[in-house]
């Protein structure tokens, strides 16, 4: 799922259940390194908790609003407050690991 400026409130603020957004950018090299780990996660917990991507070179307010200051960098929302933020590339293992604790 893609987050932009214009559905961020309705697809995260007022998701009920978890929500995790991968903020990224499209010329970062570890946020393209990440993109096919998160687009697996997603389908493989589709229906369990929502995953998605926000552009922060398109929704700059959003991520300034989430201190965002290094990408990728992934933030957990539960009905909609951010309950976990992670910064940096990781394994596909260490992603679902911590996708698993919120499922």
């Amino acid at each position: 799922m893609k987050f932009t400026a214009d559905n961020f409130d309705t697809e995260v603020l007022q998701a009920q259940g978890t929500v995790l957004v991968d903020f990224y950018a499209e010329w970062c090299g570890p946020c393209k390194m990440m993109a096919p780990l998160v687009e697996r996660m997603a389908e493989k917990y589709a229906g369990q908790i929502k995953i998605g991507k926000l552009n922060v070179d398109e929704a700059m307010e959003i991520s300034e609003r989430y201190h965002v200051r290094n990408i990728p960098t992934f933030i957990f929302f539960q009905n909609g407050q951010p309950t976990a933020t992670y910064v940096g590339g990781m394994s596909a293992a260490d992603l679902e690991e911590k996708i698993k604790a919120y499922v």
